[in-house]
């Protein structure tokens, strides 16, 4: 899967939690997920839950509490897929 894939794929999974529409419009791997798009803490559960869904991969507890940047994200979802 390339980058831009997975861009895509993140963008559709964010989009319903995301409270900055701006922020979400100029989404790049730089982004924080908290600050720059504004997703609760709360709801950056659902996020990883639905990131677990769609790669068909299991987030575990330390890889959560890394996942905070679109960059982070991707690096961790590549990690997952690869060790399957």
């Amino acid at each position: 899967m390339t980058n831009e894939e997975m861009m895509d794929k993140l963008r559709t999974i964010v989009k319903p939690y995301v409270k900055n529409e701006e922020g979400f419009a100029r989404m790049t791997e730089e982004s924080d997920l908290l600050k720059d798009l504004r997703i609760n803490s709360a709801n950056l559960v659902d996020v990883i839950l639905d990131i677990e869904n769609e790669f068909n991969i299991i987030i575990d507890n330390e890889s959560m509490e890394k996942m905070l940047t679109v960059r982070s994200a991707m690096d961790i979802i590549n990690t997952k897929l690869s060790e399957q």
